[in-house]
């Protein structure tokens, strides 16, 4: 089978990581880092792109064929007018009669003649000089002037800024002729083009609304779902906009009451089923208590608490899904109350965090996990460290330990349920392996999340990033 030119130049034995794959594809896709991002953007662009192509073919068009046959046709109604005239001028002799003549065709074609006896043009007015001129005015001025006058002539276009000086070789003279501007052009040139870039503009304008318009619905059923996925309350939301804009709107809401009801179904079975275990529980542990001590019933009672343990445990991430509100606090505050709490209970804790930063959470859900990682902390490790650090889109809650830490090949194992990591922990020490579930679950419900890496005083340092 024949391979890519990619595999072919790839050494054996050597498999691309997903990140190289993707840079990969990021690099054949360059133009799209030139695309605008959002959506209002490159709606816009969708508008925008073709009426500028529609813009550009028209004006193309316009002066390729419009602007040139009409420039065409009033240069040569200019240049037939002052052949007509010098062609009457040899029917007249010099001296009033001209000037007559002179004054008549004026009058009635705006063109200003003056005869010069006896001057002739600069020898270097040739034809090369004539077919060099160029411009919207001189280019076909001087091909009319051309085809019509068959004599050497020169055109000064900047003569007078209304007037262009016609100066044409006669065999006794030169005769001079100013042509105004606007007999070889038109004005519905300027007008066509300010009307066009004044439709696109109020077309723009139109559509710029239009999208803005249809382009907030999605950008608050994206405010709504980021929320909801925060473990907010979505308030004063309401379906709006296009037809497929409300259809994604109804299966969020929709989606949202699913996920309520199972969370809410699952967390009263387990508070159900752990709370019905404590009574026959309890029971045994009154009846061992009447029995006489034997290595049996020390074994029993030993299993009667590691089970109480794990109702606890049941019951304690049961509440980590309950129904509270979130409400805005100040975190620094809650660590300082967490960290006494742990103190206390003979726990040494260094808490490091700004003098205050309000954030929307719920506190007894956070005050339960941020529990957790110094219980857990401090179970391998002497010295606690709590320190809060804001970040650019949140902030982090880190929780630095000086223990024997976790290998960072089984750092995802420790989240599972009921998963103690015996062989690198205590084997002594109590706990289900509910603590790290429960702290990940109450991060997550907030929207942020969990991570473990190796912490500068020797242990392990758990990370909670909460976003704003």
């Amino acid at each position: 089978m024949s391979s890519s030119p990619i595999e072919a130049a790839r050494p054996l034995g050597v498999t691309p990581s997903a990140r190289e794959a993707q840079q990969a594809i990021r690099d054949r896709r360059w133009y799209k880092r030139i695309l605008p991002r959002t959506l209002f953007g490159r709606s816009l662009l969708i508008i925008v792109v073709p009426l500028v192509l529609v813009q550009v073919v028209a004006t193309w068009n316009f002066y390729d064929r419009v602007w040139d046959t009409v420039s065409r046709r009033l240069s040569s109604g200019v240049a037939g007018e002052i052949a007509e005239t010098i062609d009457a001028m040899h029917l007249l002799p010099a001296g009033p009669q001209r000037d007559q003549l002179f004054e008549r065709v004026s009058r009635l074609t705006d063109l200003e003649y003056i005869f010069w006896p006896d001057e002739k043009l600069p020898p270097s007015m040739t034809d090369t000089h004539i077919n060099s001129l160029e411009g919207p005015l001189e280019g076909p001025l001087a091909e009319a002037l051309r085809d019509r006058v068959h004599r050497p002539f020169q055109i000064d276009a900047e003569f007078d800024p209304r007037d262009t000086l016609v100066t044409v070789a006669l065999a006794d003279g030169v005769l001079q002729v100013a042509v105004p501007r606007k007999r070889l052009l038109t004005p519905t040139t300027y007008i066509f083009v300010l009307w066009m870039v004044g439709s696109s503009l109020v077309l723009f304008a139109v559509a710029t609304v239009f999208m803005r318009n249809q382009v907030r619905s999605l950008r608050r059923l994206a405010v709504a779902a980021e929320s909801f996925g925060k473990g907010r309350d979505v308030r004063f939301f309401k379906i709006e906009g296009a037809m497929e804009v409300r259809q994604t709107a109804a299966a969020f809401l929709l989606m949202r009451e699913r996920i309520r009801r199972q969370v809410t179904q699952r967390t009263e079975m387990l508070a159900g089923v752990s709370h019905d275990l404590r009574t026959p529980l309890t029971r045994m542990r009154l009846a061992l208590e009447f029995l006489e001590e034997s290595p049996t019933v020390a074994e029993l009672k030993s299993d009667v608490q590691q089970m109480e343990r794990m109702i606890e445990g049941y019951l304690e991430f049961a509440r980590g899904e309950g129904g509270e509100t979130p409400r805005e606090i100040d975190l620094p505050m809650l660590l300082e109350e967490v960290a006494a709490g742990a103190r206390r209970d003979g726990a040494l804790v260094t808490v490091a965090a700004p003098e205050a930063y309000a954030i929307s959470l719920r506190p007894e859900a956070m005050r339960r996990c941020v529990s957790n990682l110094i219980a857990n902390a401090r179970r391998y490790g002497t010295h606690i460290w709590l320190t809060a650090v804001a970040v650019k889109d949140g902030i982090d809650i880190l929780v630095d330990d000086d223990g024997p830490g976790i290998p960072s090949d089984r750092r995802q194992e420790v989240f599972r349920p009921f998963f103690r990591l015996d062989p690198a922990r205590n084997p002594t020490t109590g706990g289900v392996g509910l603590g790290l579930t429960i702290a990940r679950d109450v991060a997550l419900s907030h929207g942020g999340d969990i991570t473990l890496e190796d912490s500068p005083q020797g242990g392990l340092r758990v990370r909670v990033h909460l976003p704003n």
